[in-house]
């Protein structure tokens, strides 16, 4: 700031055809107090008065051949008094309250620059007579409206682009975090399962133990007391997971965690042209939206999307495409994610969906591990719905169609 305002200074005409006159230091400094929050508006004047005035002194020194101190200093001392007054009266207004108000904020710097003339123009001329005339003030405080407002005007854009920038990196974020609960989602539905198999186990250790403990024999109370301790350990198992369960159920199971299918089609789409990028494949993506569909889950609604996008990803090679399509049908949502990668023989149809089952490698030659699929299926029938796959479009690829009811995954607006 004590470098930029006293060269935006040299930036100047005299409208008065004398010593006062009128640069781009003003609103340079205005600028800087507007966005600044230290130093103080009066620090600030303080230190940028004496900048400018040694500024100015120097360099009437460096280029004039007959320089006099005493005529330099007489001739610009008087500006220091200009900043110091204008530091001075931005703290007294307590204009940084007022940047969500932009016409107060531009007629208090009419009012700043008329009182920070009116202190230059008191120590530089001698009798008040010479700086009171109308006409003088009448262009004073016009060039004060145009630099004021013009300041304004430049402070408001840099201000909007600065709201835009933190609002897309906001909106970043909220993307990152959506996807990361929808995989939370994704693991609560198979730690679910889990549950479920615990439980299972559990209750057959113990009829075991009970079988064992009715049978009389030799050496089986051993094995009777073992099944009693399985059956123990696993019923430990069940209730920490049921505690992360609980946990997980209370992070994604609100019921206000709606948005429109465009919008979460949209977060799975750009997630999904920086995984195609990170693996340097050249993907196109779109969507096909009708328009008709109602507010869809998130979580489960992306924890979908996601697994099935994600796989068409993995399976194109080098370049292709990826379209999702949506539809409302009636009673019931229809979801398309079509891809023209090497596509899935029809034998194979019934058998991606089993656990485990893949036909995606790694480059080193290991196997994926065969669950997206297979969680897919069972949160698409948990929902009442179905899924089936078939050949793409033109003979290629592969095209994974969900039929979800609307009462279990969307929620009319």
């Amino acid at each position: 700031m004590i470098i930029s305002v006293p060269i935006a200074g040299e930036l100047n005409f005299y409208p008065f055809q004398d010593e006062f006159r009128v640069s781009l230091g003003t609103p340079t400094f205005f600028l800087f107090l507007l966005w600044l929050r230290t130093p103080s508006p009066l620090v600030s004047g303080l230190l940028v008065g004496i900048s400018v005035a040694l500024f100015r002194t120097g360099l009437q020194a460096f280029l004039g051949s007959d320089w006099n101190w005493s005529a330099s200093f007489h001739h610009h001392y008087p500006v220091f008094f200009y900043y110091l007054t204008y530091g001075i009266v931005f703290t007294a207004v307590r204009m940084n309250r007022y940047h969500n108000r932009p016409l107060i904020v531009g007629f208090l710097g009419v009012s700043i620059e008329i009182a920070a003339t009116s202190a230059e123009l008191l120590f530089r001329y001698t009798s008040i007579t010479e700086m009171a005339s109308l006409t003088t003030w009448n262009q004073i405080a016009l060039i004060a409206f145009f630099r004021s407002f013009f300041v304004l005007g430049i402070f408001n854009i840099v201000k909007l682009r600065h709201s835009r920038a933190a609002e897309e990196q906001q909106r970043k974020e909220n993307e990152k975090m959506i996807m990361l609960i929808s995989e939370l989602y994704e693991e609560s539905i198979q730690l679910k399962k889990t549950l479920h198999n615990a439980e299972y186990i559990t209750r057959v250790s113990y009829e075991l133990y009970q079988s064992l403990k009715d049978v009389h024999l030799q050496g089986l109370d051993d094995l009777s007391q073992k099944a009693l301790r399985i059956a123990g350990q696993v019923h430990e198992i069940k209730k920490d997971n049921q505690r992360i369960y609980a946990g997980l159920s209370g992070l994604i199971s609100h019921d206000s965690d709606y948005l429109p299918m465009d919008e979460l089609a949209g977060i799975v789409l750009r997630s999904n042209e920086k995984y195609a990028r990170s693996l340097s494949k050249k993907i196109a993506f779109s969507l096909n939206n009708d328009g008709e569909s109602p507010l869809c889950h998130v979580y489960a609604t992306l924890s979908l999307l996601n697994n099935l996008v994600t796989n068409a990803v993995e399976a194109i090679r080098e370049s292709g495409y990826i379209r999702i399509s949506v539809i409302r049908n009636g009673d019931d949502i229809v979801i398309s994610v079509v891809d023209n990668g090497p596509g899935i023989a029809p034998k194979l149809h019934d058998r991606i969906f089993m656990p485990g089952f893949t036909t995606k490698y790694d480059e080193s030659g290991n196997p994926s591990t065969g669950i997206g699929l297979a969680y897919v299926k069972q949160e698409t029938e948990q929902l009442h719905g179905t899924i089936r796959v078939q050949i793409g479009n033109d003979g290629v690829g592969a095209n994974f169609i969900i039929t979800l009811p609307v009462s279990q995954i969307g929620k009319e607006e």
